[in-house]
């Protein structure tokens, strides 16, 4: 019955249909690829690490000493909040950028 239907008298015919469907297949998912990003390169992959643990050490200490200033504005004990918030934010910032080297490269 089955051998009877149209479109399917030739198996070169469905070859060619099967073949065009996996090449559309395979151009959709290199292009899913580019969207999420999953095609990242090794050298842009180190870049991106670097870029953030320079952002860890630089806004860790700034926004513990924003905070610190704030605290130290309200109970009138400048500069020990400060300080000692600009230091737990260095410390932070230093964990932070250990944790994100640390990893095994995925």
């Amino acid at each position: 019955m089955a051998e009877n239907e149209p479109g399917r008298d030739s198996f070169v015919a469905e070859d060619s249909r099967l073949q065009s469907l996996e090449k559309r297949l395979q151009a959709a998912q290199r292009a899913e690829e580019v969207r999420s990003g999953r095609n990242e390169q090794s050298s842009g992959n180190g870049m991106n690490v670097a870029s953030r643990a320079v952002s860890e050490l630089i806004g860790g200490p700034v926004g513990g000493a924003v905070v610190g200033w704030l605290f130290d504005w309200l109970f009138g004990t400048y500069p020990w909040f400060l300080m000692g918030m600009m230091f737990l934010g260095f410390v932070v910032a230093v964990v932070n950028v250990y944790r994100m080297t640390s990893k095994p490269p995925q």
